[in-house]
């Protein structure tokens, strides 16, 4: 007789509810008219436990915040200084934002979450630092009685401390009261991209001001000013700069809110761990001139921000194909259930069968039929990593209600998504079934 091996003790898997016809009734009787768009847990009601409270106060913050930090930066650079900077420091944000909402196809986060990441990052997080760091900076400088040496201690230890903390306080908010948005790494990145991304924006204004300012005194201009160095070293060669420290801490959140409620200990370190390599790969870029020579910082370009830029952006990347193949694997039960068709988990687990789905839907019934695949996309999407939360231990305690939600908005949406879907799966091959014509004529799912 063989020695049995050692028990292994994996979470239940949830049962998926039985389609049936009345179950879909129970649904739509079930769900409250006033959460038919989007399932919330209820609340002891509260005053602070208001939506409309917390924004408000939020709102407001940010707000102030920006007024003082854009005052004080025009006080620096003055007011023709601050116009040229603010010009050129927007350029490269329509790309960097636009690249990391791309990594966020999958599943894409709300848009009010990074209009905040990125508010903070250039309102409250350089408020922050360039208070804190001036402060520091100055008290150095009185103390030790060393101007120089104080800017370069400033530059180097100060610094990445006061400002990635500054930037991480968004990244924080974002995992604890938008928690169900923040369901691993590339949300964390994605997060930690639109902050980086609106700091690095107002530091840029105050870098670019700062250059032209000295340019109209010292009488340069053309491609010999400082203004055009600052702007080939900051925008050209290193937009990505802030993005690529802070991402580690997104990284950090990212991989903690993978792990079930019982891993507290890995809840807190992993975020931590993240914060502290941003700090040390922010030390090292500041400080590389005054560690290596004048040649120091194209050292550190090459040798290092570059390969890690490479290694980040694969991670990235991986951990989107990570998200289409949990769908792949968690759709499937609620098809064997009846919710979904067969074709559907693989159709919803391929960017390109998505993409083909909401074009056909536009082309044959207009923009109203392709928002409703896209919104069936989401919500499947949503789906699918509930589930796989719950495999892995991690499960919400609503997660009952959350998936009877998810279900209803699946039913709402089905008699339109589901033909695009299939379509969609079938054309790209998703499927074993012939491919369509490309009149549409052999499968047109929405012939009536």
């Amino acid at each position: 007789m063989s020695e049995s091996s050692p028990p292994q003790h994996h979470p239940p898997h949830p049962a998926v509810p039985a389609f049936e016809q009345q179950r879909v009734d129970e649904l739509l009787a079930a769900v409250p008219e006033r959460a038919r768009w989007r399932y919330k847990p209820r609340r002891v009601s509260r005053f602070w436990h208001s939506k409309a409270v917390r924004a408000g106060v939020l709102i407001t913050l940010l707000a102030l915040s920006g007024l003082v930090i854009l005052s004080l930066v025009r006080e620096q650079t003055g007011t023709q200084g601050f116009l040229v900077g603010l010009g050129l420091a927007t350029l490269p944000v329509p790309l960097l934002t636009a690249a990391f909402r791309w990594l966020d196809r999958v599943e894409p986060g709300p848009w009010r979450n990074l209009l905040f990441a990125f508010a903070w990052g250039a309102f409250a997080a350089a408020l922050v630092a360039i208070i804190a760091n001036t402060f520091a900076t100055q008290w150095i400088a009185t103390a030790t009685a060393d101007p120089t040496g104080a800017d370069t201690l400033g530059a180097t230890v100060i610094a990445p401390v006061v400002e990635e903390s500054a930037k991480a306080a968004a990244i924080l908010l974002l995992f604890r009261f938008r928690r169900q948005d923040f369901r691993g790494i590339v949300d964390g990145v994605v997060a930690a991209g639109f902050t980086a991304t609106g700091f690095a924006f107002t530091e840029n204004i105050l870098y670019l001001g700062n250059a032209f300012g000295e340019d109209q005194q010292m009488g340069f201009s053309g491609i010999a000013s400082v203004t055009a160095a600052t702007f080939f070293v900051r925008i050209v060669m290193s937009p990505f700069a802030h993005p690529l420290f802070t991402v580690l801490t997104g990284i950090g959140f990212g991989v903690a809110a993978l792990a079930s409620r019982r891993m507290r200990v890995r809840r807190i370190v992993l975020p931590l761990l993240g914060l502290a390599l941003a700090m040390g790969m922010h030390a090292l870029w500041n400080g590389s001139t005054s560690l290596f020579g004048p040649w120091g910082f194209y050292l550190v370009y090459g040798a290092f921000m570059v390969p890690v830029f490479g290694l980040l952006t694969w991670l990235t990347i991986w951990s989107r194909q990570r998200e289409l193949r949990t769908i792949a694997t968690e759709l499937p039960a609620y098809a064997a259930a009846g919710w979904l068709s067969a074709d559907q988990p693989p159709a919803l687990s391929s960017m390109r069968a998505r993409t083909l789905a909401r074009d056909v839907a536009r082309r044959m019934h207009g923009p109203t039929a392709a928002h409703a695949v896209s919104e069936y996309q989401h919500f499947a999407t949503s789906l699918a990593f509930l589930r796989h939360r719950a495999h892995r231990g991690a499960a919400d305690p609503d997660f009952v209600e959350r998936e009877q939600e998810l279900l209803h908005h699946l039913w709402q949406r089905r008699d339109v998504a589901a033909p695009a879907l299939t379509y969609a799966a079938r054309a790209t091959g998703r499927v074993h079934a012939p491919p369509p014509h490309r009149d549409y004529g052999a499968y047109n799912p929405y012939r009536t």
